[in-house]
């Protein structure tokens, strides 16, 4: 089981002292997540709404209800976790569904949580069935019921719990049971960025990292980052990295081309797997429709992974349609390839 615990009352500037890291790398990527609203861009009406049951609950001097949060990676769920938890000035306890196999892993955790704490769950969807039937009262009631022994013997002890908040992000909101959906209270859904929130979040990183950035190559990075503010940032480092190795160190707008030309990321921001998931489905399917199984199959790939990472912003920009009979590639998807239009292939395949 994996779980970190991170007091707010050791941060300084939205910066995690060093006790508080598990390994060295999270420190530059807790350092570029914020950890106030005020240092959060975008999802607007998700953050007017956390603010405003934060503050009715504040002066209720009481927990919020539970958070779920859904949408594609990286939109910044485990962020807004960060920032509730600063917010109501409690700790944040950070776990995912797979590392929770049994029961005992979630009582362990709960049972350490005080009042007004935030425990965290990432891929809330994967949590197993046992471990997902001791949150029911969990959440509900603040109580967990614990049976000792078995047959005649056996026996049931109800454990009272600290008024928590639980906050649970998923990729896959439809994969969630209808009782445990229905227990949290604040329900929102992420979306992808536009490029004008990702131009503040380019400015605010480089100024995090210490590096120089001109207009016309932050304007770059946000066209090729997906709506994405972690592929950004990720994006970001290793321009960053090409221009101390390749140039001066400032990045610019050829810096940025060259640097995302050798990292196989297009214009459109689409990666080699982006490219070959779309010329799958032309090549060897006539443009679909075709299950995810078979693309998975050809592709040597998780089904998971295309279904979580590929597919949600092939669909955002119009390059793909999920249709009842499966994946479809759609003209803009051709013409972006350099393929001709659909129907031409089509005929001439005929």
């Amino acid at each position: 089981m994996s779980t970190k615990t991170i007091t707010y009352s050791t941060l300084k500037q939205g910066i995690v002292s060093n006790a508080d890291l598990p390994i060295d790398q999270e420190k530059e990527i807790i350092s570029l997540r914020p950890t106030r609203f005020q240092d959060y861009i975008g999802q607007s009406e998700t953050v007017e709404t956390l603010k405003i049951a934060i503050t009715a609950a504040q002066k209720r001097k009481e927990p919020i209800e539970h958070v779920l949060l859904h949408g594609p990676p990286g939109l910044g769920k485990t962020s807004l976790a960060h920032i509730i938890a600063h917010e109501m000035g409690g700790r944040l306890t950070v776990t995912s569904g797979p590392a929770l196999e049994k029961g005992g892993d979630l009582l362990g955790i709960l049972t350490h949580l005080e009042q007004g704490d935030v425990l965290f769950i990432d891929e809330i969807h994967r949590i197993p069935k046992v471990v997902e039937e001791f949150l029911y009262s969990a959440m509900e009631d603040f109580a967990i019921d614990v049976v000792f022994d078995k047959g005649i013997h056996a026996r049931s002890h109800r454990y009272r719990l600290k008024h928590f908040v639980l906050v649970g992000a998923t990729t896959r909101v439809g994969l969630l049971s209808a009782p445990l959906r229905e227990r949290f209270g604040i329900f929102r859904n992420l979306d992808f960025y536009d490029e004008a929130e990702l131009l503040i979040i380019i400015k605010r990183s480089a100024q995090l990292l210490k590096i120089y950035i001109d207009e016309a190559g932050a304007a770059e990075l946000a066209k090729r980052s997906r709506g994405t503010p972690r592929i950004l940032n990720r994006l970001l480092k290793r321009v960053r990295d090409y221009s101390q190795v390749k140039s001066d160190g400032q990045i610019t707008l050829q810096t940025v081309q060259n640097a995302l030309e050798l990292e196989g990321i297009d214009e459109k921001g689409l990666s080699k797997l982006d490219r070959m998931y779309l010329k799958t489905i032309i090549d060897f399917y006539k443009g679909g429709p075709v299950g995810i199984e078979a693309i998975a199959a050809t592709l040597q790939e998780e089904t998971d992974t295309l279904v979580d990472v590929v597919e949600p912003y092939l669909l955002k920009i119009g390059f793909l349609a999920r249709t009842s009979s499966g994946r479809k590639s759609l003209d803009s998807a051709f013409k972006h390839l350099g393929y001709r239009a659909q129907q031409a292939l089509f005929t001439e395949l005929l």
